[in-house]
């Protein structure tokens, strides 16, 4: 059932679509991964260089998430709350990663269409949204981000080059480095990680190729 204004205290609330972008209405997170609504979402992949090479960081979703958990992802990402802009979004990367950036730094890549569906802890979800995909050369160091725990157990890189071989499907795994939470606030090294495309959220691999892609031509 829809919503307009009215939901359980503390509930989070979006604003819905058609199939075509347009408004609708709004519904609860619940409502929305229920029925299955056309909601807004933010994207934003990390790359640095170093010499001659390029890394592109991804986070490890908490097994507490209601949908995916476990897996990795992108960088900082997130459902567009009720009312909010896309610019809003940029606030992902302070939330999850600590780190504070304006929006007009970040730099467009794309808009993706996404249709999921699963089941977690016996509960079936259908995710569907749009997505708006930016990428943001940083090199701060993994080990100076503040890293949200209730939303990311890890946070890795890896060379760019490689996870591009690996979702075109030329290579079967790659090797990672990564932190994880710390006790104080700040992020402590994690053991390297051997990671398949298959431990990704699941999505089309194009979509994971495009994305590497654009972000080789940030400097």
């Amino acid at each position: 059932m829809l919503t307009k204004g009215m939901c359980p205290l503390k509930e989070e609330l979006f604003d819905i679509f058609d199939e075509n972008m347009n408004p609708v209405g709004q519904a609860t997170r619940a409502e929305t991964h229920k029925h299955g609504y056309w909601h807004m979402s933010f994207h934003c992949w990390l790359t640095r260089r170093e010499g001659e090479r390029q890394y592109v960081r991804f986070q490890q979703r908490q097994m507490s998430k209601d949908t995916n958990p476990g897996c990795y992802d992108i960088t900082a990402a997130g459902h567009l709350a009720a009312g909010e802009t896309i610019e809003d979004g940029a606030r992902e990367l302070e939330e999850e990663l600590g780190i504070a950036v304006p929006f007009e730094t970040l730099v467009p890549l794309f808009q993706w269409r996404e249709d999921a569906s699963g089941i977690v802890n016996g509960v079936p979800f259908i995710d569907r949204e749009f997505n708006h995909v930016y990428g943001l050369v940083c090199d701060t160091p993994m080990t100076e981000m503040k890293l949200q725990t209730d939303e990311v157990a890890g946070l890795y890189e890896a060379d760019l080059a490689a996870m591009l071989d690996l979702f075109e499907g030329r290579i079967a795994a790659i090797e990672a480095q990564g932190v994880r939470p710390g006790h104080d606030g700040l992020s402590i090294p994690a053991e390297p990680v051997i990671v398949e495309a298959s431990h990704f959220v699941p999505r089309d691999s194009a979509y994971y190729a495009k994305v590497l892609r654009l972000l080789r031509g940030l400097t």
